[in-house]
């Protein structure tokens, strides 16, 4: 990380993104699944950030060499906190192409093996972008620092009421900040948009998730 911070050029994108659309439908399909099969929000972000990596790949690569690689694929590097202390980002393979349930289930499994120790070498080996959620500590936004070779590091805070004006009437709605942390020779601030564009218009259709 002290690397990183020195020879990385960071830069830092924010956005607010309305969770209603999104945490309506999580519920409706928990009502039809057992407690141990339902869906938590993390599941829905954690989709849409690899859907956004996808169609964003300017942001889903390496820096090797004094220039940008692209991945063939997405890698989504998932931060998990350990309970003896530290921190491990293990990668969720295949979280591009698999339903919301199969991201839910691949989630526990990740995160159970790493506070257990039982992470494969192959989880471990260059993901190509990483998430960082503080949600459930009670954080609201978090600017994360990106993990080298990774030019990308996507922080998501906790969903809190605020009110919002929709459609002219003003309510309360469940909204979440996402943050980019980006190395600056990678990309720039349109490319950074782009992408938090994209994340908030998978989060508004999460039936096509």
């Amino acid at each position: 990380m002290a690397r990183s911070k020195r020879e990385v050029p960071h830069f830092y994108l924010s956005t607010t993104i309305d969770t209603g659309v999104a945490l309506d439908w999580m519920r409706e399909r928990n009502r039809a699944l057992p407690p141990a099969e339902r869906l938590i929000p993390a599941a829905l972000t954690l989709k849409a950030v690899a859907r956004a990596a996808g169609e964003v790949p300017e942001l889903n690569g390496h820096w090797v060499d004094d220039a940008f690689v692209p991945a063939g694929r997405v890698r989504l590097g998932v931060a998990v906190s350990l309970r003896g202390g530290g921190l491990v980002a293990p990668a969720l393979a295949g979280a591009q192409e698999q339903s919301v349930a199969e991201v839910m289930a691949s989630l526990k499994d990740l995160v159970s093996r790493a506070r257990k120790g039982r992470l494969r070498a192959s989880e471990t080996a260059d993901p190509s972008i990483t998430v960082t959620s503080l949600g459930d500590q009670g954080v609201e936004c978090v600017f994360g620092v990106i993990y080298p070779p990774q030019v990308a590091l996507v922080g998501l805070g906790r969903i809190v009421e605020r009110p919002a004006a929709v459609k002219g009437l003003l309510g309360v709605r469940p909204v979440l900040t996402a943050t980019l942390s980006l190395d600056h020779r990678a990309a720039d601030g349109a490319t950074g948009a782009r992408f938090l564009n994209c994340l908030d218009r998978h989060l508004q259709r999460p039936e096509e998730l």
